[in-house]
């Protein structure tokens, strides 16, 4: 996209999260988005073909700023296993802020209505981080005005190779509880014992 293309789109996505903030996903509605974005409806449905599209937009810019707060502020634990289970509760955090683009994000993947590879992005920054490949890392030369939500580059990392195999199971269990905690059956502190006992096992070898 264009710098002027790319602009449109930040600005389309960071109207729909301000609505989301003060009504919730049903607020979402892409007329409002539009008319608050200052852009046509035909425009808006351009960028993002349906609402769901929307919702995973807004919810990828919040893991590019998980992403970004990892870089800067990396987990300080001592075990590969205390450092992936930071990046699980720092994902968890930020998502359970809105509950409900959580919730619509998780059904939209289960549903598979809309690509998002939640899981791909989360596993590739707990494998760097868990690996010590996070100083240095970068976007492959990707630019600040560049469309948002490509995944960081993973330093050396085999996406078949046994040890990221055992990262993304992880990954599955904190999306499972996940979604636990949107159907009120668990609270973060519960989430967190639970994550750092599959952790210590799953990532024992690290």
């Amino acid at each position: 996209m264009s710098r002027t293309q790319t602009q449109r789109r930040k600005r389309i996505v960071q109207t729909a999260a301000a609505l989301a903030v003060r009504g919730g996903v049903e607020a979402m509605q892409m007329r409002s988005v539009a008319e608050r974005a200052g852009v046509a409806l035909g425009t808006l449905y351009r960028y993002f073909p349906s609402k769901m599209d929307l919702v995973v937009a807004v919810v990828t810019e919040e893991l590019d700023l998980l992403e970004g707060g990892i870089v800067r502020r990396p987990p300080t634990a001592d075990t590969p296993a205390g450092r992936a289970v930071d990046v699980f509760l720092r994902a968890t955090r930020g998502l359970m802020r809105e509950p409900e683009l959580a919730d619509a994000l998780v059904r939209s993947l289960i549903m598979a209505e809309v690509k998002m590879e939640l899981d791909v992005r989360i596993s590739d920054l707990v494998w760097r981080v868990a690996t010590g490949a996070l100083e240095g890392a970068g976007t492959d030369g990707q630019e600040d005005d560049e469309a948002p939500g490509t995944a960081l580059t993973v330093a050396g990392a085999d996406r078949d190779s046994t040890g990221y195999v055992l990262v993304s199971s992880l990954t599955s269990v904190w999306i499972f509880e996940l979604v636990e905690i949107l159907k009120g059956r668990r609270d973060i502190d519960e989430v967190e014992r639970r994550l750092h006992v599959a952790a210590e096992r799953l990532l024992a070898s690290f």
